[in-house]
């Protein structure tokens, strides 16, 4: 039996990855803002699985939450065997468009928060020799558009640099890069999405499948889906003029109204 912590599990790739390990008789620690909504996500699991489901409420846009789970994380009585690193959010509007407060806050739980926890889930596991991290990044990551794919691109580079060093310890990472998911992402951000062609959209059950696979064959990037295996291939061999224009296109066609 292994211990699985994933942040932001109430919703969307979270909620996902907290039922398929659920069911895969994982004992679980689930970290989001929602006491409430944790505490039903919990009783569920619990009920449903027969596996010991812990909550943990924390906002990973301010340090006392981050703080909370680096504590869990260095619990050496309860060591966690795989983080899931999913906590994540987007912004309406352009640059400028979006107050500088918002934008930090991004930064704070894209990168700061995804830093110090893989760190502190580390630090046990390299003792342990034993353990995974996953990061759920995005294929924004590859396209020059803006501080969310800004910072997506840095949880790639950061975790494949991680992974190298870590390389022969016994701890694994991997980022993961999805596309459009159906998840409460767009609308918690006030993102329209109605002019998203449907073939663009994943499954959030069939993303986890697909990063689970991908982590358990060594992977340290998981593009989970053809679609955007093939999109993803394309620009990074575009020119990166071309990947900007045609970003910034997309994203007004694409992105919110």
């Amino acid at each position: 039996m292994t211990t699985v912590l994933i942040t932001g599990a109430t919703a969307g790739i979270g909620a996902a990855f907290a039922r398929k390990l659920a069911a895969d008789g994982h004992d679980l620690v689930l970290v989001a803002r929602n006491e409430e909504r944790l505490h039903e996500q919990a009783t569920d699991l619990h009920d449903r699985h027969g596996v010991e489901v812990e909550v943990l409420p924390a906002d990973l846009a301010e340090d006392k939450g981050i703080e909370s789970v680096e504590a869990r994380l260095r619990d050496g009585t309860r060591p966690v065997h795989l983080l899931v690193n999913n906590a994540g959010f987007g912004n309406k509007g352009a640059y400028l468009e979006v107050s500088m407060a918002d934008e930090l806050r991004m930064l704070k739980v894209h990168c700061e928060a995804v830093l110090r926890l893989t760190s502190a889930a580390a630090e046990g596991m390299r003792e342990r020799r034993r353990g995974a991290v996953i990061n759920v990044a995005s294929v924004a990551a590859f396209t020059p558009r803006g501080t969310y794919g800004a910072s997506k691109s840095w949880v790639v580079q950061f975790t494949q640099g991680v992974a190298r060093d870590l390389a022969g310890t016994g701890v694994r990472l991997m980022a993961l890069c999805p596309g459009f998911v159906r998840t409460e992402f767009h609308q918690r951000a006030g993102m329209g999405t109605d002019n998203v062609p449907g073939w663009l959209w994943l499954d959030a059950d069939k993303v986890v499948a697909a990063a689970l696979r991908d982590l358990a064959h060594g992977k340290t990037l998981s593009v989970p889906d053809p679609r955007y295996k093939a999109l993803t291939g394309l620009m990074r061999l575009a020119p990166r003029g071309a990947v900007s224009r045609a970003s910034s296109t997309t994203g007004r066609k694409y992105g919110p109204k």
